[in-house]
C-alpha cells in the first residue's frame, strides 16, 4: 500500500510503502453509487449535476454515506453497520466492524486493493488515465454515467476519476508496521477521499493518491461476506 513502483509524481502522504494484508472477504460496488439508486434509497438528489439515472452521486457529506449505506441494508433486509447518534456537539458514528454483514463504506485499504486490481497500473486498470478515467482534460467539465470507461482487472468501474470517493478512514499519516485489516486512526478532523474527480488532474487519479480536503464526493460501497 503506498506510492506505486515507478508512479514519480507520489507525495509524503503516500509513504512509507507498507504491507497491507486483508484477511476478510469483501464485496465492492462495481460502480459508484448512482444518482436513480441514491434517490430511490434516501428521496432526494443531493447532486450538483441532479442528471438522475446512471450519472454518478456527488455533492454527499460522508454522514450522508453511512445514512444511505444503513437505509440500503434495511431494504434488503441486511443487517445495519452503523450506529448513527444526533446530539449537541454533532454527529456520531460508530461502525459495528467486519462482522456485520450490511453495507458499508470500504476502509481506505480496502478501497486501494479493489483499486489496484491486482495490477501493477499507476492508475485503476491502466497507465494510460483516458482509457479508465474521466478527469480535467476529457470530461468536459461535468461528470458522466457511471461504467463508461474500461474496468480494472477485478471489473470495477470508474475508481480513477469520475467523482471522489469516501472511505471510512479518518486522514492520517501511514504506519512503517506492516498491517492487517486496518481501519486508521481512531480520531480526526476530515475523512479521507479516494479516486480523484472530473475537475481534477491526472496526478489525482492515481491509485496510491490520498485526500484530506476533498470536494465533489460520491461514494461505493461494500460488504463483508
Amino acid at each position: 500500500m503506498g506510492c506505486t513502483e515507478g508512479d514519480s509524481e507520489c507525495d509524503e502522504w503516500e509513504s512509507p510503502i507498507h504491507t497491507v494484508e486483508i484477511t476478510r472477504p469483501f464485496a465492492l460496488m462495481k460502480t459508484e453509487v448512482t444518482q436513480e439508486l441514491y434517490e430511490a434509497v434516501m428521496g432526494e438528489n443531493p447532486s450538483g449535476f441532479s442528471y438522475g439515472g446512471d450519472w454518478p452521486i456527488e455533492n454527499v457529506r460522508w454522514f450522508d454515506t453511512v445514512r444511505f449505506a444503513n437505509e440500503l441494508s434495511i431494504l434488503e433486509g441486511r443487517e445495519e453497520c452503523y450506529s448513527i447518534l444526533e446530539g449537541d456537539s454533532g454527529t456520531e458514528v460508530d461502525w459495528i466492524g467486519f462482522d456485520c454483514k450490511g453495507w458499508r463504506l470500504p476502509t481506505e485499504a480496502e478501497w486501494e486493493y479493489a483499486a489496484r486490481g491486482n495490477e501493477d497500473f499507476i492508475y485503476a486498470g491502466s497507465n494510460n488515465v483516458d482509457e479508465v478515467g474521466w478527469f480535467l482534460d476529457n470530461s468536459e467539465y461535468e461528470i458522466h454515467p457511471v461504467g463508461q470507461k474500461e474496468p480494472n482487472g477485478f471489473g470495477l468501474y470508474d475508481m480513477s476519476g469520475n467523482v471522489e470517493e469516501w472511505v471510512w478512514d479518518w486522514q492520517g499519516d501511514y504506519s512503517t508496521e506492516n498491517q492487517s485489516d486496518p481501519t486508521g486512526p481512531s480520531t480526526g478532523f476530515n475523512r479521507v477521499a479516494r479516486g480523484g474527480c472530473w475537475v481534477l488532474g491526472p496526478r489525482n487519479l492515481r491509485v496510491s493518491r490520498r485526500r484530506g480536503d476533498p470536494y465533489f464526493l460520491g461514494f461505493r460501497l461494500g460488504r463483508s461476506l
